[in-house]
């Protein structure tokens, strides 16, 4: 058994009244969904309270996993059927190796004002004045979540506007969260963090965002199919689609110019606090959301991109293209069955 099925109360049926007569237990279902729970696994768990998988006849299973990658095989084989990821080169070497998994939707992307994953530098490096610029991190000790990562990618593209290259630093791969101790010991210099950590930074007073909007529109985290849902469950497939996007839209209205400040914001906040343990709710007044597109559209230029750096950084096995990993139909269907998205206005 490659994951541990843990409880999550979702849906437990649903009933129905048909021309009058007496209800029924409708049959729903099953859709396991392996999560890693983080801040951008909102949309998941607003599908579920706003009852949006009911609507689509959905029994739902959150299951955590503490890495991407421990999800994949578990996918490829059918044993979980969606998939919460990252856009890496774990993903492409997956797919090359026969694991059959597909993009299917954006979860986590950087459009302008929504960089939830800065370029961060320790505070003291740039009061002292040992950092100005980005071509001062040359040499330096960069913190990262791991090797073949999105956020390494993020790193040399803004390495590479400074004329420096990714091999310029020192690289030291060490979880999100550990980053911020990281940070406060003097273990790294730099890191391209994620939120929360990077709020907690921040407000401890141990780094400062250096770079924001370094890289508009990167293709971060990934919602994925298993091939096995994709094949032998389409419709099921498709109707999961229907309420996950439903739920970005939620998100979306509740985020507006790279704040939780839009229609609906407290209550998203206090289902992402309920979902990952947060316990201060006065971070998100600082907090930079991820964005999601409205209608689970993935920027695959920025994935070409990104490809493009694992490959010439030899993190790719073999060779690989983008379309190797996509299936935009289930989102595309998904839209037309929606509508175009509309934005909620205060």
């Amino acid at each position: 058994m490659l994951f541990k099925m843990t409880p999550f109360a979702v849906l437990a049926g649903v009933l129905a009244t048909v021309g009058g007569g007496p209800a029924y237990a409708e049959k729903l279902d099953d859709v396991k969904v392996a999560i890693n729970n983080v801040v951008s696994d909102v949309v998941f768990h607003l599908a579920a309270e706003r009852g949006f998988f009911t609507e689509q006849r959905l029994n739902v299973t959150l299951i955590p996993f503490d890495t991407g990658p421990k999800m994949i095989a578990p996918l490829g084989a059918g044993q979980v059927d969606v998939g919460a990821g990252a856009s890496s080169a774990g993903l492409y070497n997956a797919v090359a190796r026969g694991i059959n998994v597909k993009v299917v939707a954006d979860k986590g992307s950087t459009p302008l004002a929504y960089d939830y994953m800065p370029l961060l530098v320790r505070k003291e490096l740039v009061d002292s004045g040992k950092v100005k610029s980005v071509a001062d991190l040359k040499g330096m000790k960069l913190g990262e979540v791991g090797p073949g990562a999105a956020t390494n990618a993020k790193l040399g593209h803004i390495l590479g506007q400074a004329g420096l290259t990714y091999k310029d630093v020192s690289h030291n791969f060490i979880n999100y969260p550990q980053q911020v101790a990281a940070f406060s010991t003097g273990a790294i210099d730099a890191a391209i963090t994620t939120e929360p950590s990077v709020t907690q930074a921040v407000n401890s007073g141990i780094a400062v965002k250096f770079v924001t909007d370094g890289y508009p529109g990167q293709q971060v985290a990934v919602l994925l199919y298993g091939g096995d849902f994709i094949a032998k469950r389409p419709d099921v497939a498709e109707r999961f689609m229907v309420a996950y996007v439903k739920a970005a839209r939620v998100y979306n209205d509740a985020t507006v110019g790279g704040r939780f400040g839009g229609k609906g914001a407290d209550e998203v906040i206090k289902t992402i606090m309920k979902s990952t343990g947060l316990k201060d709710a006065e971070i998100f007044k600082r907090m930079v959301p991820n964005g999601i597109d409205p209608d689970g559209k993935v920027d695959t230029e920025s994935m070409a991109k990104d490809l493009k750096f694992f490959s010439e950084n030899g993190y790719l096995e073999r060779p690989s293209k983008v379309q190797d990993v996509l299936d935009a139909s289930f989102a595309e269907s998904a839209v037309k069955k929606l509508g175009p998205y509309k934005a909620a206005h205060n």
